[in-house]
């Protein structure tokens, strides 16, 4: 009896390895934010940003007066606010995030921003945005 059950657990083993070939495992980093490159998108905007598995997290900086254009896009989208304030656009109303404050973004809202200072924002993405890996992202691009 005693063979038979370690008979099932090791083919049960064996069918959850085979299951899992292919499959990258997730591996824990340490990423200081000083060792990420900014990557400047227009004389006001920059941005660093890192990828997980399922999420993304970039960390925005906004000169004032920095716009970033009316886009959305199929991920959802928590922004916090760490210094500055950013005027949105979004599902038909206008509000302000300021420091200290967070705003989330639904999949496929279309939103718009403008910085009414300098601004340092935090920006998470699920999942990870495709565009900003690419650096497709042209409507952040170029002189605003």
């Amino acid at each position: 009896m005693a063979k038979a059950a370690a008979k099932r657990t090791i083919s049960k083993s064996k069918r959850k390895i085979a299951a899992n070939k292919g499959v990258k495992k997730a591996e824990m980093k340490h990423i200081p934010w000083s060792s990420v490159e900014l990557e400047d998108l227009n004389p006001l905007l920059q941005r660093h940003f890192v990828v997980g598995q399922n999420v993304m997290l970039a960390r925005v900086l906004l000169k004032k007066g920095c716009v970033v254009p009316e886009h959305s896009h199929h991920n959802e989208q928590i922004t916090y606010i760490l210094e500055g304030a950013l005027k949105f656009w979004i599902d038909g109303k206008e509000l302000v995030v300021n420091a200290g404050e967070v705003l989330t973004i639904p999949p496929h809202m279309p939103h718009k921003a403008e910085a009414l200072a300098d601004t340092v924002d935090l920006d998470m993405f699920s999942p990870p945005r495709a565009d900003w890996i690419a650096k497709t992202d042209q409507y952040l691009r170029g002189q605003r």
